[in-house]
Order: structure tokens, then C-alpha cells, then sequence
């Protein structure tokens, strides 16, 4: 086979394998979460501002490190040498959660849920980085709900696994599974990284450069970083406080840690459910016809539309999987995390592609990590004074939907931010303009 006639089948197939890698990435990570998750399950929403107050300090800790391996070392070894460190560390959490009794939810539960986030920065940040960095513009729009939707396939075989085998092996050896389909997304991604620096034009083999601080200085210096991290601040705010109701919940009426992950784990089957419906029907249509940008904001005017319900009507229940859970929490954490993993995050991906490498890389990776996690503690701990104050349901939908048009407002100016640059894009018309 000639070269250019590889390098076109190559091209073409770079897609395939991306959604695939994603798809294990995801299996990964969505077996790790319902692990977490049952920790603050056991300890209830009043020790979440300890959880998330330790990962926000070691994310700025952090920052600086990821900056510096970012603008030293190429794309295939910061690949290469973070997941496979990630790989060991699931090994070694296994006889932690065999102990877990003995250690303590609570002690176990800061360590776990700091490495979870750290996960966050180097596996599932970096790989979106990256796939940010293979292709351009016009390409993410075509292809990133593809990607999107093989990543979201790994969200729903992660928990339906997850479920099986609970029950079957416990907590502790889910771990390991979490680690073989991690390596297998790292051998995938080593090989697409490998096929595109063989590309014309490729500079996949050159470190990114520039500053280790250069995710900080740029949230000030860049108009679109600073929406971005003011729609995640707003976008956490509604998700957090959903999933510290859940925590309460959850200490309220499951005691075994295997109950605890099995209930997480089908809120989170529920979840990602609707994103893949929304991957397969509305998002690609809109990303394509209408641009990004109104993939940040059509999710917030949902949230915003669902809030105004709950405030009106109250909490009540619903049920899911068997489960009598209050609606706030259903609507909340399953629909609005729907529509952020379905249309928000494919949405802010394309955009990505549209700025500076060492923007994707580490400004990206900064917004996302310890501006999230600083929303994180803010939120947590705002919930637990309202909370002491009295505040209902009502009334927290009600603040919520405050922060979801908010949030519509600063999703219109970051889909149209003057400093991004022009798009590549073919099919796109009247529709892609900036609504009014």
C-alpha cells in the first residue's frame, strides 16, 4: 500500500478508533465512579466541602505540574506515561477498598475522591485534548458526536458491568476491570497518536511549549476561557447540588457499600441513557446545522425551563429502578448531567478546536479541573448553610434556576467569542450566526 493511500485510510478510520478509545476510557471511569460515589454515600453531604475542599487544593498544586509535563514532553509520552500511571494506581487501590471497613468512608473517601479528580485532569481532560489537537474545527463538528456517543456507549456498559458484577466479586475487584479497559484505551490512543505524526503537517512529536502557568494566565487574558469557567461554575452549581441531596439520600437508605454502588451506578446508567439518545438525534444535527455554540446554550435554557417546574411544584418522588427518589434529584442529576454529557461537553469540545494548542492543553485542562473543583467546594458549602437555615426543595430550585439563566446568557457569549477563531465548516448556514 503507498503511503498517501495509507494516510487516507488512516485519516478515515481516526474517527472509528477515537470513539472506541472513548468507549473504554469511559467503561474505566464509569466502573471508578460508583466506587466513589458510595463513599460520600456513606458519610452523607456534610463532610462533601472536606471531599472537594481537598481536591480543589491538590488541583492548584497540580496545575503547575500538568503545565510543566504539558510544555516539556510530546503528546505520545504525556499520553503514554499518565494513563499507564493511572493503571497502577487501580491496582494498588484494590486491598485500600478490601479494608475499607477498617480505614474508614471517611479517610478513605478524601484519598479516593482526590485521585478520582486527578483521573479527571490526565485521562478523561487529556483526551479530549487530544482529540481537540487531531483535529480541526470543520472535522470535530462532523465527528466529535460520534466520539462523544462511543464514550457515552462506555458510560452505559461501564454501569450495566458494574451492576453485573457487584454482586458478583464486591467493590474492591471492580477496580481491576477499570484498569485492563484503561490500557486497552491507551494502546488505541498510542496508535492514533502514532498514525497522525505521520501526517503532512503534524506536530504531534513537538512538546506544546510556552509556560506552566499558562492555563492560569490565559483564563485572564482569553474572553472565551473566561466564559468557559464562568458556565462551569454555573453548570456545577446546579450539578453538585443535586448530587448532595443524592448524598443525603443515599445515607439515609443504603448501608452496605454494595447497595450504595449498585443505587449510584443506576442513577448514572439513567443518565447516560439519555445522553446517548441525545448523541444519536438532536446533537449531531445541531453541532453540523446550527454551530456550537447553541450546544452551550440550549442545555442551560433546558435546565432553566425544568428548574422553574420543580420550584413551582415541589419535590415530590418518582421512581427509578425501583428506587422512590425525590424529583429534584431525579431532574437534576439525571436529566440536566444528560444533557451536559449529550450536547454540552461535544459542544464545548468542537469549540476547543478553535483556539491555541497551548490553550486546549492547559487552559482547557485548568478550567476544568480547578475552576470545577472550586465550584465544587463553594456549592458544597453553600448547600449545607441553606440547608441549616431551612431552605427547601422550593427554594433550591428556585436558586438553581436563578444560576441556569445565568448561565444561558454567558453559554451565548462563549459560543460566539470574538477571540475564536473563524470555523471550518461547510454545511452550516443562517442558523450558525449569534442569536440576538
Amino acid at each position: 500500500m503507498s503511503l498517501p493511500r495509507q494516510a487516507v485510510v488512516e485519516q478515515a478510520a481516526a474517527p472509528t478508533l477515537s470513539a472506541l478509545a472513548f468507549f473504554f476510557v469511559m467503561t474505566s471511569y464509569y466502573i471508578v465512579r460508583p466506587v466513589r460515589d458510595q463513599l460520600s454515600g456513606a458519610v452523607g453531604s456534610q463532610s462533601l466541602p472536606l471531599f472537594y475542599g481537598a481536591v480543589f487544593a491538590v488541583m492548584l498544586l497540580l496545575t503547575p505540574v500538568f503545565g510543566l509535563l504539558v510544555a516539556r514532553f510530546p503528546r505520545k509520552q504525556l499520553l503514554g506515561w499518565s494513563y499507564s500511571f493511572f493503571i497502577v494506581c487501580l491496582f494498588a487501590f484494590v486491598p485500600a477498598f478490601v479494608a475499607q471497613d477498617r480505614i474508614g468512608a471517611r479517610e478513605l473517601g478524601v484519598v479516593f475522591f482526590v485521585w478520582v479528580s486527578v483521573f479527571n485532569l490526565f485521562v478523561v481532560s487529556l483526551f479530549w485534548s487530544f482529540m481537540a489537537d487531531i483535529f480541526n474545527s470543520g472535522q470535530a463538528r462532523r465527528v466529535f458526536s460520534l466520539i462523544a456517543l462511543g464514550g457515552m456507549a462506555g458510560a452505559i456498559f461501564g454501569p450495566l458491568v458494574t451492576k453485573l458484577l457487584v454482586q458478583l466479586i464486591g467493590v474492591a475487584p471492580l477496580l481491576v476491570v477499570s484498569a485492563l479497559a484503561l490500557t486497552l484505551a491507551l494502546v488505541l490512543l498510542l496508535r492514533l497518536s502514532a498514525q497522525h505524526d505521520r501526517q503532512a503537517g503534524s506536530r504531534g512529536d513537538e512538546a506544546i511549549g510556552g509556560s506552566l502557568w499558562a492555563g492560569i494566565r490565559e483564563l485572564w487574558s482569553r474572553p472565551f476561557l473566561r466564559y468557559m469557567a464562568l458556565l462551569m461554575l454555573f453548570g456545577d452549581g446546579i450539578g453538585t447540588l443535586a448530587y448532595a441531596l443524592v448524598a443525603d439520600y443515599a445515607k439515609a437508605h443504603f448501608i452496605s457499600t454494595v447497595a450504595r454502588t449498585s443505587f449510584y451506578n443506576d442513577l448514572d446508567l439513567a443518565t447516560n441513557l439519555l445522553g446517548a439518545a441525545l448523541q444519536l438525534s438532536v446533537t449531531p444535527w445541531l453541532l453540523v446545522r446550527r454551530g456550537a455554540g447553541w450546544g452551550l446554550v440550549l442545555p442551560s435554557l433546558v435546565n432553566l425551563a425544568l428548574l422553574a417546574v420543580v420550584a413551582l411544584i415541589g419535590g415530590g418522588n418518582v421512581s427509578f429502578f425501583g428506587y422512590s427518589v425525590p424529583l429534584l434529584l431525579a431532574v437534576m442529576l439525571v436529566i440536566t448531567r444528560g444533557f451536559a454529557y449529550g450536547m454540552t461537553k461535544p459542544a464545548v469540545d468542537a469549540l476547543y478546536t478553535r483556539v491555541p494548542r497551548e490553550t486546549r492543553y492547559k487552559g482547557k485542562n485548568f478550567v476544568e479541573t480547578a475552576v470545577w473543583r472550586f465550584g465544587d467546594v463553594v456549592v458544597t458549602s453553600a448547600v449545607s448553610g441553606l440547608r441549616t437555615l431551612g431552605w427547601g426543595v422550593g427554594g433550591l430550585a428556585l436558586l438553581g434556576a436563578g444560576v441556569a439563566a445565568l448561565a444561558a446568557v454567558v453559554a451565548r457569549r462563549a459560543g460566539w467569542s470574538p477571540d475564536l477563531a473563524p470555523d471550518e465548516h461547510t454545511h452550516v448556514g443562517k442558523g450558525a450566526k449569534a442569536p440576538v
